[in-house]
């Protein structure tokens, strides 16, 4: 079979129901799975769910269950094999090696390092990407991967790091991720350049799961042209815009992130570490979730805990629950508002509530501020400019004097006009 990663793959999915989790969990785990997949470019086949008490240690699933859903796969004219969970690079070898030379066989990490390869667009994120696949794919070298990258390619085989993973040996990998880490480094510190010239800015980042309508909210808050699919992860890459209709007499930037997902790997989260680190400086984050989905509950506890293992402080944030125009039953939307009392509902889509959400966020904003008076001599005229672009002037009187200026702004904007003033 030559390579095509233009050709949709046909895959099987596994979903192992171990104890502490229920089928219900696995059933709703797999669908996101086959959205994951129908993202890389997979069509589903057919699933396979099993029951166990603990992984196998050779092969995860059981040799014979392992030779089982392989027959499976074979008889539907599978050629990928996708397990929901995280599979080591030991029992990977050996499932590879019951699966043979038609067949690859590849886990959840796999699979979303796979998409984030195809979507990473910037420099950034390139080098990112590169990184995670790199440490996930470094324990993982085997002669088995060469009949896979050469008669196989597509999901779970697409090479991202300039070079396919078996023309290079375990020496050249730990070159090439220290080199990548050595380049986000550099990275990191002129992205802390970057926002060291926006401290004056008010600063709002968008986070929350994939696919939750956070680059339509970002272009409807901000007439930007951030790409929107419906897709898993159709946003890398962090992206920054003026909000021009909240005026409070400082800046006010608007972030769009990259979209979490239950689960996602852990070589993943620190690859993005500097890019999800600009949401440590901001001042508000606007946590987006799909209130049509059956799992809200769910993906609010996976933003949390990602947040969380970010080391991310507690922020001043606003709940927004997204695409209520795709909820039909009114009391379903109904329930969801006496869950959500503090929460924002919005269609950004059909532009509903969005007005009233822009006032919750100037409100937010102007609830810290703060009153202050300057007197500028008319020597000193010239600093106008930064006064009216750094606080929101509420009243000016000339007199023989100078100007009087009445203003209110966050207390970093007022030190810093006050220290201007003095010189």
């Amino acid at each position: 079979m030559q390579k095509n990663n233009d050709k949709r793959e046909k895959a099987f999915l596994v979903g192992v129901i171990l104890k502490g989790s229920s089928r219900v969990q696995i059933e709703e785990q797999l669908e996101e799975l086959k959205f994951l997949a129908d993202t890389a470019g997979a069509d589903i086949i057919g699933k396979f769910t099993q029951n166990r008490s603990r992984p196998d240690p050779a092969t995860f699933i059981g040799k014979g269950k392992a030779e089982t859903i392989i027959n499976q796969a074979s008889e539907l004219d599978c050629n990928l094999i996708i397990f929901n969970d995280d599979i080591s690079p030991t029992q990977i070898k050996n499932l590879q090696k019951i699966a043979g030379e038609t067949t690859k066989v590849i886990d959840r990490t796999g699979l979303i390092l796979d998409i984030f390869t195809k979507h990473a667009k910037t420099k950034e994120a390139k080098t990112q990407v590169q990184l995670a696949q790199l440490e996930y794919f470094l324990p993982r070298l085997t002669r088995i991967w060469t009949h896979l990258e050469r008669q196989m390619g597509g999901i779970g085989t697409r090479a991202g790091a300039g070079e396919t993973q078996i023309e290079i040996d375990r020496r050249l990998i730990r070159n090439q991720i220290a080199k990548l880490k050595r380049e986000l480094t550099a990275i990191e510190k002129q992205r802390k350049v970057q926002n060291h010239r926006r401290v004056n800015a008010f600063r709002i980042a968008l986070v929350g799961y994939t696919n939750a309508g956070k680059s339509t909210l970002m272009n409807a808050l901000t007439d930007a042209d951030v790409l929107v699919q419906d897709q898993l992860f159709a946003t890398l890459d962090t992206t920054t815009r003026k909000l021009e209709n909240i005026e409070v007499g400082i800046p006010v930037l608007l972030s769009d992130t990259v979209g979490f997902i239950r689960n996602l790997p852990h070589n993943l989260i620190a690859s993005f570490r500097s890019t999800l680190g600009e949401i440590r400086d901001v001042d508000l984050l606007l946590k987006v979730f799909d209130a049509s989905s059956d799992n809200i509950h769910e993906h609010i506890d996976t933003v949390e805990e990602v947040l969380k293992e970010m080391d991310m402080p507690n922020k001043t944030n606003i709940i927004v629950l997204n695409k209520i125009d795709a909820i039909t039953d009114p009391q379903q939307l109904s329930g969801l508002k006496t869950r959500f009392k503090e929460a924002s509902f919005i269609s950004s889509l059909k532009n509903i509530g969005l007005k009233e959400l822009s006032d919750r966020i100037e409100k937010t904003i102007t609830s810290e501020f703060q009153k202050d008076v300057f007197h500028l001599s008319f020597k000193q005229t010239k600093l106008l400019d930064t006064i009216y672009t750094l606080t929101r002037v509420l009243k000016k009187k000339s007199d023989y004097n100078g100007i009087r200026l009445e203003v209110e702004g966050n207390r970093e904007s007022l030190d810093k006009i006050r220290q201007i003033i003095e010189k």
